[in-house]
Parts: structure tokens; C-alpha cells; sequence
């Protein structure tokens, strides 16, 4: 709710304390079917819930604050790299959480949870974002960062007194949710459980097949298994693209050009000294000097957090900058501090300060040389973008007038031509020349598929800005090789099978003995190649395990039974040899681990329940226009609806 406030704020380091005091994750709502609700809205409402409206700028930058966290759970480093459903799932999404946070102060209302006037007045002045220099709530400091962020004093008030009624509605729910032993002690049980097998791989690879097949045996193989030497269909097409791209790979960027480029972003390419720092801030130095004994070590940061007391503030500031530090001088002295050494106390204008520099990132300079290329197709991106229009109007009538054979060299379209398949691949097996994104590709194989042999091209607007236009001249169907055709794919396919089959036989033999003499270990005579494994758990997987295996050994009931299974290019016999139980006295913190998980499902859970009964009561509208704008914005897509 108030994940506005922590965006708006966590720019400085003294903002950063702002979430950790007051900042309230709601967990994620599926949207449902309340997006089949189509009601008639203000353009700038997104959905109301009774009386409350969800901005559509509210909703906006929520999914400007979501996109960069779920492009680095993903591993990616821009939001734009997102997949277009992955992006639609996760708007979708956060308009039910939003919905879902105005559905719950709805419900606070009808419950008559009204926050008085001293607790939102208390909220406020506790914001250190909004504190002096000497620790008080400081008027003129209020207003102009209000002025600054855009919000309101009213709107600001609205939001602490949502945020305080729903807590009270919402944490006796989540309070009251306790799992029962016996289900803490059987989860417990599984997840800390360790188990030891014996194994041994057949792989099909180290099979020896000395025979030679038949012409008899290979043609059985080739008539059983005609997907195996199936020719796809493949179209000779001709495809001219237009993009920002093909334009700038055209276009003269000098080197004064590039330069300028560079001195205008002289602060991205000269990069300061940042440093990772864990400060804690009391009002007395006596209790300075002991937060400094307590703090002998790295890991010692959960405890002084915990000891510094409510008046304090202790806050983690990953990867500032010394400009970052309001007092000049406390940023000269966490600049001067070694690594992983306390520092303290000091006195500052809001304190006594102790602090830690857990991580410094030394300052560094990238020179031109290095970026002259990123440089260059940045600027030339930026070039074309802005003769895209008027070059697409001129290819449109190109086309138009004389077809693909009438293009103008001076529009930086770019031609190719050839034959491929429903994957993109030529006959080599090799992807298409085709320019784009792998979106822009598939959209125009997709085109050179569906679109009849002869059909007069048509010029359309692809994925990522692409506009391409596609002519079909021939069709070689698809058809199942003929024996001749296959040629040595036969024969090679025809031993592939046979060495799968003497590892299955191999394999099914251990297995059988393993079954009838107890297990692996105990097979005379000794099997080469057994393997004995360290204990595993379902927390701890060992790589060396196939996970195949894992699998089906966490299911077998008691030790000296076995296993048989396909892992990879091989069989895999596997025997349970012991089964360790764990005692919850010896691993206390993996089980108070595993009660509080299951404390926080259950409480997702029935939150999660209460937020579908709400749902039921207060029937959002959601503005389907809006939605489905909002929608087109995040996809990329013009035809984005709310309720797809």
C-alpha cells in the first residue's frame, strides 16, 4: 500500500529506514474473473472498488517498480527483455493486488476500524525522511518533499491511515494461523530426512553393437518409425524487413558525434567509489560504545539490529556513493574506513553513529574506446527511430505500387530470400537470415506459413517495431523419406536403437537381481561400477544424483528396495541402503524453519481466501479501456486486452 512512499524515498540513505518502519507487502492476488466486469469509467480510473479508484498512473508505477524486480529474479538485465506474457501475467497480477489493497480498506471501513488522528500523526513524524538535523519532525522539510515527489499532504494521510487500518484488520488473521504439531513434525520429518543409495548407470552409449542390420531390418526400422525420416514442408519466400535497425546500420555517425554522445553521459561511463555499509544511529554515545562491543563480526548484524532499540535507527545501505551521506562529514569517514572492521562511535548531527563497511566497490572510469560502438548504435537507433514513420509511408507505397520488386535502395530495407521451414531453418539445418528479434522472426515465419503461395505482399507492423512484408514463390511439401532417401540416417538410428536396448536388458537384469538378493551390495558377482552416495535429503539434493532418481528414492518405504529408471542417455539402477530420521532436538532452528514456513503458507492462505470472499462483497469495476491501454503499454501489443 504504501509502495509509493518507499519508491519516492529510498533514493537517500536516511529514506531507506522509511520501508523498514512501515512498509506492508501484500502477497500477490490473481485478477480472476473479475476482468470479465466491464463497467463505463473515467479514462484515468483502472478499476474502482466501491468508492475507492485505482489510478491508472497508481497502477503504472506499481509496474514500473514490479517490471525490474522480475527481471532480475529472471536473470535479465533489462524489464524490456521480459517475454510479452510474462509481462501481461505479471500486470495482470499487480492490478489484483492493487484491487485486492483497496478491497481491504473497503472491509476496514465496514468494520468501523477508523485510525485516529494522533496514530497518523505519530506515523508521519516517525519518518526519518521527513526528520531534521536535529531528529524532529521538520515542517519545511515535509512539504518540499512532498513538492518534490508529486504527492499531496491529504494523499499522504489517506495512504498511513489505509495502511494502519488494514494491518489491524489483517494481522489478527495472519496471528491467529498456527500449524498443528503433527503437521510440522511430518513435514519436518521429510525435508530434514537423509538417505543413502547405491547405484549403478548403464549408459547406452557404452553398448556394443557389433552387428550389422539387414536391409530386411532396416527397412522394418525406417516403416515403424516414418517421424524419425520425415522431410518438412519448406517455402521459398521472399521477406523484406524495415526496422530503427536496418535504418541505422545505414546511417553516418561521426566520430564528433560519438564524443559528444560520451561527454553528455560523462556520469554513467565515470563512476564514483561505492560502498556497502551497515550504520546504526542511538541517541546516547553510551549505548554507542556498546552496539560497537556487540559488533565483532559480519555476522553479528541481525543482533545489533535487534539491540539497538526502538529509538534507533539501524538500516543496510547497499551501494552509495559519498555524495549519497547527508553529513559531509560522517561520508568522509565511512569513505576512509577499512572493510569489514566497526567504526564508532562518532558523533553526527543525528547521533552517535556506529557503522560498518561490509563491501567497497572502487571507483572506475570507462574510456571512449570502450563504448564507442554502443555508443554509435545507440545514437543511430535514436536516428532511425525518428525517420521510421516516413520511410514505412514510402515502403508502404512501394509495395503497393510494384511489389517487392519496386523498393528504393534509399529506404534501408533490408531483402533475403530462400527456402525454409515452420522452425525458421533452411535444408542445412542452419537458421534463416532473417533480421529482427526472435519475436519479429517468428512473426513473419509464421507469416510466410499462413500466407498463400502468389499472394500479393502486404506490408505489416511486427513485434519490437519491425514493419515486413512477405511473397511466397514455392511450396516443396512435406513427405516421409524413402528408404533410399534416409541413406545412412537408417542404419545410424537403427544401432541407436540397439544400444538402447542392450542398456534396458543390462539394466533390467541388475534390477531383477537387486530385487531378489536385497539390493545392489549384495549381488554376486560385485557389479562393476557401483556407486555409494553421501546422504541426501529433499533439502540437500546431491548433483552427482540424478534427479530421476532422487525422485523415485524418496518414495520407496524402507531400506534394500530398488529402483530402475531412465536418466539422460542412460539406465539407472539405484538401492535405498539406510534411511536416517531426524531428531528435532538436535536440529531446533530447521524446525522452528520449517513451523514458521508453514505458519507463513497458511497464512497466505487464508489471506488469500479472505481476499476472494471480499472480492465476492464489494465486486470490483474494473475500466476494461484502461485496463486494455495499460496492457498494450506493458506487452507491446495493440490489441492487448484486460482479459486475456
Amino acid at each position: 500500500m504504501l509502495s509509493f512512499l518507499y519508491r519516492v524515498f529510498v533514493d537517500s540513505w536516511v529514506g531507506r529506514i522509511v520501508a523498514g518502519l512501515f512498509f506492508l507487502a501484500f502477497i500477490g492476488f490473481g485478477v480472476g474473473d473479475v476482468l470479465l466486469n466491464i463497467g463505463s469509467e473515467r479514462a484515468d480510473v483502472a478499476a474502482r472498488v466501491g468508492n475507492r479508484p485505482i489510478l491508472v498512473q497508481t497502477y503504472q508505477n506499481a509496474l514500473q517498480t514490479e517490471m525490474p524486480q522480475v527481471a532480475q529474479s529472471m536473470h535479465l538485465t533489462d524489464p524490456s527483455q521480459i517475454p510479452a506474457t510474462t509481462r501481461a501475467q505479471v500486470a495482470r497480477q499487480v492490478l489484483g493486488r492493487l484491487m485486492l489493497q483497496a478491497e481491504i480498506a473497503e472491509a476496514a471501513d465496514r468494520h468501523g476500524l477508523i485510525v485516529p488522528d494522533s496514530v497518523v500523526r505519530d506515523e508521519i513524524f516517525s519518518i526519518p525522511a521527513f526528520k531534521g538535523r536535529d531528529g524532529q519532525f521538520d515542517r519545511a522539510l515535509f512539504n518540499d518533499r512532498l513538492r518534490r515527489t508529486g504527492m499531496t499532504e491529504g494523499r499522504l494521510i489517506e495512504l498511513v491511515q489505509q495502511e494502519q487500518a488494514s494491518r489491524v484488520l489483517l494481522q489478527p488473521i495472519r496471528d491467529g494461523v498456527t500449524a498443528p504439531d503433527v503437521m510440522v513434525r511430518r513435514v519436518f520429518e521429510f525435508e530434514a530426512q537423509t538417505r543413502t543409495i547405491d547405484l549403478v548407470r548403464v549408459p547406452f552409449a557404452e553398448q556394443d553393437v557389433t552387428a550389422t542390420p539387414t536391409a530386411a531390418q532396416l527397412a522394418r526400422y525406417q516403416a515403424n518409425h516414418p517421424w524419425e525420416f520425415t522431410v518438412p514442408e519448406y517455402r521459398h519466400a521472399r521477406i523484406v524487413v524495415l526496422s530503427a535497425d536496418t535504418i541505422g546500420q545505414r546511417l553516418d555517425i561521426t566520430d564528433a558525434d560519438l564524443h559528444q554522445a560520451y561527454e553528455a553521459q560523462a556520469q554513467t561511463f565515470n563512476q564514483p567509489e561505492r560502498r556497502n555499509v551497515q550504520i546504526v544511529t542511538v541517541p546516547t554515545e553510551a549505548r554507542a560504545k556498546a552496539l560497537a562491543a556487540q559488533w565483532t563480526d559480519g555476522g553479528a548484524w541481525a543482533s545489533v539490529q535487534k539491540g539497538a532499540g526502538k529509538d534507533a535507527a539501524a538500516v543496510e545501505l547497499p551501494g552509495i556513493k559519498m555524495s549519497d551521506v547527508p553529513s559531509a562529514d560522517l561520508g568522509r569517514q565511512i569513505f576512509a574506513a577499512p572493510a569489514d572492521a566497526t567504526q564508532g562511535p562518532l558523533k553526527s548531527e543525528g547521533g552517535w553513529v556506529v557503522f560498518r563497511v561490509t563491501a567497497i566497490n572502487a571507483a572506475h572510469s570507462t574510456p571512449f574506446d570502450d563504448v564507442k560502438q554502443a555508443l554509435h548504435d545507440k545514437l543511430a537507433h535514436d536516428r532511425a527511430q525518428a525517420l521510421l514513420a516516413d520511410r514505412v509511408q514510402k515502403l508502404q507505397d512501394a509495395i503497393a505500387g510494384g511489389g517487392l520488386d519496386a523498393i528504393p535502395t534509399d529506404l534501408a530495407a533490408t531483402a533475403v530470400s530462400g527456402d525454409l521451414d515452420a522452425q525458421g531453418q533452411t535444408h542445412e539445418g542452419t537458421a534463416a537470415p532473417i533480421p529482427g528479434s526472435d519475436a519479429a522472426r517468428q512473426a513473419i515465419i509464421a507469416r510466410v506459413f499462413s500466407q498463400a503461395r502468389g499472394a500479393n505482399p502486404e506490408l505489416l507492423q511486427g513485434p519490437d517495431g519491425v514493419w515486413y512484408a512477405v511473397a511466397v514463390d514455392g511450396v516443396t511439401p512435406g513427405h516421409v523419406q524413402t528408404l533410399a532417401e534416409a541413406g545412412p540416417k537408417v542404419a545410424s538410428a537403427w544401432q541407436a536403437a540397439a544400444r538402447r536396448h542392450m542398456a534396458d536388458q543390462q539394466a533390467t537384469a541388475y534390477y531383477t537381481q537387486a530385487a531378489a538378493q536385497g539390493g545392489l551390495g549384495h549381488v554376486s558377482p560385485a557389479i562393476a561400477g557401483l556407486e555409494h552416495s553421501q546422504p541426501i535429503s529433499p533439502m540437500q539434493p546431491a548433483p552427482e544424483i540424478p534427479r530421476e532418481v532422487a525422485a523415485l528414492i524418496f518414495r520407496l518405504s524402507q531400506p534394500g528396495q530398488s529402483v530402475m529408471t531412465q536418466a539422460g542417455d542412460a539406465y539407472v539402477v539405484a538401492t535405498l541402503t539406510a534411511i536416517n530420521h531426524p531428531d528435532p532436538a538436535t536440529q531446533k532452528n530447521l524446525y522452528d524453519q520449517v513451523r514458521a514456513g508453514l505458519n507463513q503458507s497458511m497464512g497466505d492462505d487464508i489471506e488469500m481466501s479472505y481476499g476472494a470472499a471480499l472480492e465476492g462483497i464489494v465486486k470490483p469495476k474494473p475500466n476494461n479501456g484502461a485496463i486494455q491501454a495499460v496492457m498494450a503499454e506493458v506487452t507491446g501489443q495493440q490489441n492487448a486486452g484486460a482479459a486475456q
